[in-house]
């Protein structure tokens, strides 16, 4: 069990690094920005290559990090600090560490989540991406399942947003046992003396 969490940790390092050097420039975007906050039709939404999810953002307990919103399918989502204001500048290798949640109408805010918050922002490629009080979404591809929150704090400028739209400081706890992301076939797994 121990060569695993070693095996586990240098993955993870691997992974961070690879973040950072794809996250660590940023790119001018030309892109106009935001529809108007709110709204309360549902959008087909996506993030990245994954395909569903109804364009709503929630709110759902996370370990360590107590209610933080989340996309349609219950996995976190992130803001980016080097964004400037609603255009965002995550593209390229970021974009692929770091799918940006995107909608094709008007997102919906589930429980926990203020519709006056919500909006839109153009990306480079036309698609619209969900910002909340302003701020582009993103999820993270190291969360395997809802519940986890891999990339709270990653490199500094990466943090999960509160209800009011406030990046949460703290890290994320390992799920307990039984909690849902030990479905999941990555992170942490379950068990025994880390």
């Amino acid at each position: 069990m121990r060569n695993r969490a070693i095996f586990i940790g240098a993955l993870l390092a691997i992974f961070a690094a690879v973040v950072i050097a794809g996250c660590g420039g940023s790119s001018s975007s030309s892109s106009n920005s935001t529809s108007e906050p709110g709204g309360s039709e549902n959008a087909s939404a996506t993030t990245g290559g994954e395909g569903g999810g109804s364009g709503t953002i929630n709110a759902a307990e996370v370990g360590g990090l107590g209610s933080v919103l989340v996309d349609s399918e219950g996995m976190t989502v992130y803001i980016y600090t080097p964004d400037k204001g609603t255009t965002s500048t995550c593209y390229g290798e970021c974009e692929a560490a770091w799918p940006p949640v995107v909608t094709e109408g008007k997102p919906s805010a589930g429980e926990g989540a203020m519709s006056s918050a919500l909006g839109t922002t153009k990306r480079k490629d036309g698609t619209m991406q969900v910002t909340y009080e302003g701020h582009p979404l993103y999820t993270f591809s190291g969360d395997s399942g809802p519940g986890e929150a891999n990339g709270q704090e990653l490199d500094g400028i990466w943090f999960v947003l509160d209800e009011s739209g406030t990046a949460v400081e703290g890290k994320a706890s390992a799920p307990e046992e039984g909690e849902e992301a030990e479905e999941s076939s990555g992170g942490y797994g379950g068990g025994g003396g880390y």
